[in-house]
């Protein structure tokens, strides 16, 4: 699957933000990959709950919110069995959903500290929050 043009990606970063952010996700951060040479996608999303279900409804949220706005789906998921970690690939946005613990253990942000920090143009439902 190709990677999309860089309005589209926008697009679907804000709908993501906008929904975990909905769902109280907690450090949302998003990081711009796609200018490191071997990346795999173009932006991470990555952001943490506080537990299993609280993972697993932004997760849920995330998916249903894109579907229903953008006619978007996740073409490959992963993590929902445990949601210690719950992957959403939207092939140039992929969406990083942790428990605390396991963002601490692995860091995934240090490993991409090279990764450019993106600053979103909050929506206006973002504002609202």
């Amino acid at each position: 699957m190709a990677k999309k043009n860089n309005d589209d990606a926008q697009e679907l970063l804000l709908a993501i933000y906008d929904s975990i952010l909905e769902k109280k996700g907690e450090d949302i951060l998003i990081l711009n990959i796609g200018k490191i040479p071997n990346s795999v996608t173009n932006y991470f999303v990555i952001c943490h709950g506080n537990s299993d279900i609280h993972v697993n409804t932004i997760a849920q949220y995330v998916e249903h919110n894109v579907r229903k706005t953008l006619r978007e789906k996740a073409w490959k998921k992963e993590g929902y069995e445990n949601s210690e970690w719950i992957l959403l690939d939207y092939v140039n946005v992929v969406v990083h959903i942790f428990q605390k613990r396991s963002r601490d253990f692995y860091r995934l942000e240090e490993l991409w500290a090279d990764a450019e920090q993106v600053e979103l143009k909050i929506s206006s439902k973002s504002k609202q929050n």
